[in-house]
């Protein structure tokens, strides 16, 4: 796990080949199967497969709060890596924006080594407030499960 301030990582091994765990990652209508979060609510809006500069929508709920992830998708390379940036809209206003989801892929023997990476953006303005509202951990925790739930729905 990266302990850098605003960029997190976790890394999990998977039995199964990086094309197949990669077609999950770029489906945005399968993103509700493996959120190890429990935010992504209800269904998103955009392509079937994700590529270089397209942008989906995502129902988000945080607690008692709904809102809507807007998702460019900023790196692909197909089987390898795939990163969005996300902003969030509440009540149609922009309320935050920056942070950026990454999934990097290493074929291994026996499967793929799996990277999912939350970077809290360029200027890593939202580390100190992540820091101190124990944020951090919970992200730890939410990407640990999303790997979980990945292998869970690949592995043989």
């Amino acid at each position: 796990m990266s302990t850098q301030s605003s960029s997190r990582s976790v890394e999990r091994f998977i039995r199964a080949d990086a094309a197949t765990i990669f077609d999950i990652l770029a489906d945005p209508f399968k993103h509700h199967l493996i959120d190890g979060s429990g935010m992504v609510k209800g269904a998103p809006h955009g392509p079937g497969r994700l590529a270089a500069g397209v942008r989906f929508t995502m129902g988000q709920q945080v607690g008692p709060i709904p809102y809507r992830s807007i998702n460019d998708v900023v790196e692909f390379e197909e089987g390898r890596r795939i990163a969005w940036a996300t902003s969030s809209e509440f009540r149609g206003r922009r309320v935050a924006g920056g942070q950026i989801w990454r999934y990097e892929l290493e074929p291994v023997e026996g499967g793929t080594l799996v990277r999912e990476t939350h970077d809290l953006g360029p200027t890593g303005l939202l580390a100190p407030i992540a820091a101190r509202t124990g944020m951090t951990g919970w992200y730890d925790k939410g990407m640990h499960a999303t790997l979980a739930r990945l292998a869970a729905l690949v592995e043989d």
